[in-house]
C-alpha cells in the first residue's frame, strides 16, 4: 500500500513538472467562462445611405471564470436593409487575471452576418500582452444563448524574447 501512495504521488509530480514545463514552453491552452456586457450607444459618425446604418458603441464587459477581468473598448457596426445581413469591427482592452495571471492584453473583433448565419474572428493584438500575460496569444470565441454570454478562448503565453 505504501509503494501504491509512493507512486501515485511520483506520477503526480511527474505530471504537475510536465504540466508547469509545458506551459513555460508557450503549449496552447483553453479555458471557458461567463462574462457580462454593456453596450451604450455612442454619437453616430456616419451617415448611411440606401438603407445602410452606421452605429457606434462604447464596450464595458466583466468576465468570470479562467479569465477575471474586465474590459473596455468600441465597437463600429453597419445593418443593411437585409434582415439578419450585417458587419461589425471592435478594440477592447481586458485587463485582470488569466489563469491566474495578472496582465492585460488588446482583443480584435470582426464579424459579419449573413442572412443570419454568422461568422466572427476575435483575436489577440500582436505583442498587446503586458504584465505576466506579456507575449500573449490567441483567439477567442463567443457564444449568445438564453441571454447568457459565454468565452472560450485559446492562448499561448510565450515570453517576449525583447
Amino acid at each position: 500500500m505504501q509503494k501504491l501512495k509512493l507512486s501515485f504521488s511520483l506520477l503526480c509530480l511527474m505530471f504537475f513538472a510536465s504540466y508547469t514545463s509545458a506551459m513555460e514552453k508557450g503549449n496552447t491552452m483553453k479555458v471557458s467562462g461567463e462574462f457580462q456586457i454593456k453596450l451604450q450607444p455612442m454619437d453616430f459618425y456616419a451617415k448611411g445611405n440606401e438603407g445602410i446604418n452606421f452605429g457606434r458603441m462604447s464596450i464595458d464587459k466583466t468576465f468570470s471564470g479562467a479569465l477575471e477581468a474586465t474590459s473596455k473598448g468600441e465597437m463600429l457596426s453597419a445593418m443593411t436593409a437585409t434582415k439578419g445581413s450585417a458587419g461589425y469591427v471592435a478594440i477592447e482592452q481586458v485587463s485582470g487575471l488569466l489563469s491566474g495571471k495578472k496582465g492585460s492584453f488588446v482583443l480584435q473583433h470582426f464579424g459579419t452576418m449573413n442572412r443570419g448565419k454568422d461568422n466572427l474572428v476575435l483575436e489577440v493584438v500582436p505583442d498587446s500582452g503586458s504584465g505576466e500575460l506579456s507575449g500573449i496569444s490567441g483567439k477567442m470565441s463567443i457564444k449568445i444563448e438564453n441571454g447568457k454570454h459565454t468565452y472560450e478562448f485559446e492562448y499561448e503565453l510565450v515570453p517576449n524574447k525583447n
